[in-house]
């Protein structure tokens, strides 16, 4: 999206809080994760598999013995626009910090009971929700070993929700127990779980600033858009909304409100609300018209 993968943004974002070592937790995608931020950051990074998919909080113990003093914990499905470090600076007396935004599908997400920015209860994606305010996956801990401990609690007790290990059942059993956790609402939830949030959240990028583009020529670009520098346009219009990775070939065709990955072919399609992944071919002997696709990595589409 915009330029750059989810995880790109998320180091983005947390950079003004000068991060003395980044934590990746991870399971199939290693080595692609491994070989973006050697490529793209320099960083202090350690990263761990999770081998089992047992849940978030299953996942987040596996640092165990990795942390000392404070911590940030990102999900890797969620962007956010909120001052991170003015709300760390204003923890005040409270343990922990949970950013969250209201929601119109609260059955999705973990949801917190909040009274006075201090949460009261939280419940992972209740059948029943009692409130609309949904957890984005976004904390802080002073003291990590106060989070490990609950998380470890949780294991040994088998408390699961829905089968697995969650970080917001061990915050349930924390505020049970007196932990005081407050609630930041931020600025702007972008979530990326869904194909409509993700596009949604590439267009919001786009219109805050993360665009890119120098070609010319005979094309049409209809900003805002992001398109690498390599990508070759023939006789086409792109935008507006459009992200386009690097090695990419548009020919005869119109692309909007769409994110198209890397070393992806399209000729004859004037594609809109689309997802294509990356070593992708889409090409018609006609024009196609109006069409949508959602289409992984290496897949084609020919007519």
């Amino acid at each position: 999206m915009a330029g750059k993968p989810i995880l790109g943004h998320i180091i983005e974002f947390l950079s003004p809080l000068n991060v003395n070592e980044f934590l990746l937790i991870v399971s199939e995608m290693e080595d692609q994760i491994k070989e973006y931020i050697k490529k793209s950051y320099e960083l202090k990074t350690t990263y761990l598999k999770q081998t089992e998919l047992l849940g978030d909080g299953h996942a987040l113990y596996l640092a165990n013995n990795k942390i000392d003093d404070d911590v940030i914990i990102c999900f890797n499905d969620t962007l956010f626009i909120t001052d991170i470090k003015k709300d760390i600076d204003n923890i005040g007396d409270a343990q922990g910090i949970v950013w969250a935004s209201k929601t119109d599908d609260p059955k999705r997400f973990g949801i917190l009971e909040v009274e006075n920015k201090i949460i009261k209860g939280i419940e992972e994606k209740p059948d029943n929700p009692k409130s609309d305010l949904a957890i984005i996956g976004l904390y802080y801990f002073k003291d990590a070993k106060v989070m490990f401990r609950f998380l470890e609690k949780i294991q040994k007790e088998k408390m699961t929700s829905k089968g697995e290990y969650r970080l917001a059942d061990a915050m349930a059993l924390m505020v049970e127990e007196g932990v005081k956790l407050k609630a930041n609402v931020v600025d702007a939830w972008l979530d990326t779980g869904k194909k409509e949030n993700l596009l949604k959240t590439n267009k919001y990028l786009l219109e805050h600033g993360h665009i890119k583009s120098t070609h010319q020529k005979d094309d049409i670009i209809r900003p805002p858009v992001f398109i690498e520098d390599d990508v070759e346009i023939e006789n086409s219009v792109i935008g507006p909304y459009v992200s386009i990775a690097k090695g990419s070939k548009v020919v005869d065709s119109h692309i909007s409100n769409s994110i198209i990955g890397e070393n992806t072919a399209i000729k004859n399609a004037m594609l809109t609300d689309s997802l294509i992944g990356n070593n992708a071919k889409v090409k018609f002997e006609k024009k196609a018209l109006n069409i949508k696709l959602d289409l992984g990595d290496k897949s084609q589409v020919h007519q």
